[in-house]
C-alpha cells in the first residue's frame, strides 16, 4: 500500500521540484557571499514550507480511504479544482509568454538574492514552497492521494516524507553541487539557472496541463465511483 501511495504522488512531487523559479532562486542565493549558509537556510524553509502544507491537508482529509466518507467526496472535488487550476494557470502562462523579440520580466523577489540576508533566506524558501499558489495545488492533490491510501500513521508519515523529498531533490541537488562541486559548480549551476531562464515557460506549461488533465481526471473518476 505505501509503494502504490508513493506512486500516487511521484507525478506531483516531480511537478514541484522541476518548478523553474525556485531553482533560479537556490542557483542565485548559492552564487552571493554567504551562499552556503543561505542555500541551506533556503533549502530548509522550501523542505518546512512542502512538509507543513502536505501534513495539514492529510490531517484535514483523515478518513478519506472510505469512498463513502464526506472526506473522501471533498478530495475527489479538490482534485477536480486542482486539476482545473492547473490547467487555467498553464494556459494563462502560455498566454502571457514573451513574444518574439520581448525580454521576460524576472521577478521582483529575485533582484537581491545574492546578498539575502539569513531570516529571509529562511522565509523565502518557506513561502515559494509552501504558500506559493502553484504549489499548494499540486501539494493539496498529493496529500489528498496520501490520505486516501488508508495507511497507519508510520506509513502516513513515510509517505508525506517521500514526497516532501522528492519534490526538493533539484533544490537539495542544487546544494549538494554546490557544496562538493568546487568551481567547476558555479558554471554548472549558472548554465541550469540559464537554462531554466530560458525554457521556464514551456516547462510550466507542459507540467500544468499533462498534470492537470491527469488530476482532474482522477478527481471525476473518484466522483463517479
Amino acid at each position: 500500500m505505501l509503494t502504490q501511495t508513493i506512486g500516487a504522488v511521484l507525478p506531483t512531487a516531480l511537478a514541484v521540484a522541476l518548478s523553474p523559479f525556485p531553482l533560479i532562486g537556490i542557483v542565485l542565493i548559492l552564487a552571493g557571499p554567504r551562499g552556503r549558509r543561505n542555500g541551506l537556510l533556503f533549502t530548509a524553509g522550501w523542505i518546512a514550507g512542502l512538509g507543513i502544507v502536505a501534513t495539514l491537508v492529510v490531517a484535514v482529509l483523515g478518513g478519506a480511504h472510505d469512498p463513502d466518507s464526506p472526506s473522501s467526496a471533498i478530495a475527489d472535488w479538490a482534485r477536480i479544482l486542482a486539476g482545473g487550476a492547473l490547467i487555467a494557470l498553464g494556459a494563462r502562462k502560455w498566454w502571457r509568454r514573451p513574444r518574439a523579440g520581448e525580454e521576460s520580466r524576472t521577478p521582483r523577489w529575485m533582484a537581491s538574492l545574492d546578498d539575502v540576508s539569513a531570516s529571509r533566506a529562511l522565509l523565502l524558501g518557506a513561502l515559494l514552497s509552501g504558500a506559493n499558489p502553484k504549489n499548494l495545488v499540486l501539494t493539496a492533490s498529493a496529500a489528498a492521494s496520501i490520505a486516501e491510501a488508508g495507511t497507519d500513521d508510520t506509513d502516513l508519515a513515510l509517505a508525506v516524507t517521500v514526497f516532501v523529498l522528492i519534490g526538493s531533490c533539484t533544490v537539495l541537488g542544487a546544494v549538494v553541487v554546490h557544496l562538493l562541486g568546487g568551481g567547476r559548480a558555479v558554471s554548472f549551476l549558472d548554465g541550469v539557472r540559464r537554462f531554466m531562464v530560458g525554457n521556464s515557460t514551456v516547462i510550466t506549461v507542459i507540467v500544468f496541463l499533462l498534470l492537470g488533465a491527469g488530476i482532474l481526471g482522477d478527481g471525476l473518476t473518484g466522483l463517479g465511483r
